[in-house]
């Protein structure tokens, strides 16, 4: 009996000190592993999310601003055509100059129109920025025109030409810029360039190379420049295009959010008033450089006094993309470098 007490009584021995020790101490080791492998995970999910966040807006950022480079200097009838610019102040706005297609500005070139600044949508100091226009075949063609009235016929009444636009008319003798002053897009196959109270307005009607319009004028699409007062001969016609002109600035700038950002700034026309709109494409961007390549050059060269505008062939973007939180494994923000080559389509040999 005194021998089954005591085997009962072994039974009921609980843990050790030495051993309650050794457990807690097991325990906390594995918690430790288990919240450093969470917390490790933690790390890598958000550092593959910045990763991706940041290729994305690159991704995005390249293809957008590709999309109006390889458009630059561009028209609707054949490249290297000297061109005309009848609008008032034609080369006090970025967006009324045409020469050269596009013009670069380095990091501590002002550009026109957009101050550098630390708050509100304005250009960060130190990165690059461009101005890129052209004029895109939009499939609309010119039936007739009457220089005299300043007024060109088209192929349909659907050409989405509104008073106010800024467009572009060729053929294979020369282009000309000017505004769209009257029209009515969708009942009319009308639209007039005349003189006026239009902002900014036409400098004269007078669409001519050589800037002499008389008697009558010059005629796009009518051989020989002149029509008569009753229109152009089928016979004597040849092919003339009239597009709207697309202008677009990008530039780094600060966003609402307290970062920076890739904007395009573009021309838009409200009821025949024009303004500029500046639309946040990517955020970001911490830094934007851009370089030129020239016709019989070998290198890229920075904006400045040496690249010539009309010979530029390709443009070169490099941006710097800066993650959202401190992902890093040096505990700062994911960053990282990335370069696209755009060759501007109008100009390829």
């Amino acid at each position: 009996m005194r021998h089954s007490s005591r085997l009962g009584a072994a039974r009921l021995r609980g843990l050790t000190l030495i051993e309650l020790m050794i457990s807690i101490v097991l325990g906390l080791l594995i918690v430790i592993v288990a919240i450093t492998v969470l917390l490790s995970n933690r790390q890598v999910y958000a550092s593959t999310e910045s990763l991706g966040r940041i290729q994305e807006n690159t991704r995005t950022a390249f293809e957008l601003m590709a999309r109006d480079v390889r458009e630059a200097a561009g028209n609707a009838c054949e490249s290297d055509l000297p061109v005309v610019n009848v609008l008032i102040g034609s080369t006090s706005n970025w967006w009324t100059d045409f020469t050269g297609g596009l013009t670069g500005y380095d990091g501590g070139t002002a550009s026109p129109g957009l101050a550098f600044g630390m708050t509100g949508v304005t250009r960060i100091a130190g990165t690059d920025a461009i101005d890129l226009k052209s004029a895109v075949n939009s499939g609309i063609t010119i039936e007739d025109h009457q220089p005299a009235s300043a007024d060109f016929k088209l192929n349909t009444t659907a050409h989405g030409i509104s008073p106010g636009d800024v467009v572009m008319a060729c053929d294979f003798d020369h282009a000309a810029i000017f505004q769209i002053t009257n029209s009515s897009p969708g009942t009319n196959p009308n639209v007039v360039h005349n003189t006026g109270s239009s902002s900014p307005g036409n400098s004269t009607k007078c669409l001519s190379m050589t800037g002499v319009c008389s008697p009558i004028g010059y005629a796009f699409g009518c051989k020989g420049g002149e029509a008569p007062a009753s229109g152009c001969p089928a016979a004597d016609r040849w092919p003339a295009t009239i597009a709207k002109l697309r202008m677009t600035r990008w530039f780094v700038g600060n966003n609402s959010r307290g970062g920076q950002s890739l904007y395009q700034a573009s021309l838009q026309n409200s009821g025949g008033s024009l303004s500029i709109l500046n639309n946040e494409v990517v955020e970001g961007v911490r830094d934007m450089q851009l370089t030129y390549l020239m016709d019989g050059d070998d290198e890229y060269l920075d904006a400045g006094p040496t690249v010539d505008w009309n010979k530029v062939l390709s443009v070169r973007i490099d941006l710097r993309m800066e993650g959202e939180g401190r992902s890093g494994t040096d505990g700062d923000v994911l960053r990282r470098e990335l370069t696209h080559t755009v060759a501007i389509r109008n100009r390829a040999p």
